[in-house]
């Protein structure tokens, strides 16, 4: 019993060690929009409302956080062109339920066609179109 006791500590004791399991999520926004197009976005997590926030062209703003137990979510709704009439509403990202992940970099383009998405060094792919509002 106390060689088991001893393993599981050396196993603690070695996930504690290692700083890249407590790294935090990070979402990433960027506007590869046109010259003079501003990117408004709007996101809210199961624990926060994360505000509007605007975006020049080539300008980034980073999401970081932590994963809950609780199955972490965050939806984005962004906008863009004349008056802000062409709209995109999606899951930005979204945990597992009791699965916490460390590390995670998720990465979103607000494109002339749309909003592409990446995760580490993947190519981006376009996953949603902008629709026309009013």
């Amino acid at each position: 019993m106390n060689s088991f006791l001893c393993f599981l500590l050396a196993i603690a004791l070695c996930l504690v060690s290692s700083n890249a399991i407590f790294d935090k999520n990070t979402v990433h926004f960027k506007n590869s929009l046109g010259p003079k197009n501003i990117l408004k976005m709007d996101c809210v997590s199961d624990e926060n409302i994360l505000g509007f926030h605007y975006l020049s062209p080539g300008q980034a703003y980073d999401l970081t956080f932590h994963d809950s137990v609780l199955k972490t979510k965050i939806l984005c709704d962004m906008w863009q062109g004349p008056h802000y009439r062409f709209l995109a509403s999606f899951t930005a990202y979204e945990g597992k339920y009791l699965i916490v992940r460390y590390g995670r970099n998720v990465f979103w383009d607000a494109r002339e066609d749309g909003i592409y998405r990446s995760e580490g060094k993947e190519t981006p792919k376009l996953m949603y179109k902008w629709t026309k509002t009013g």
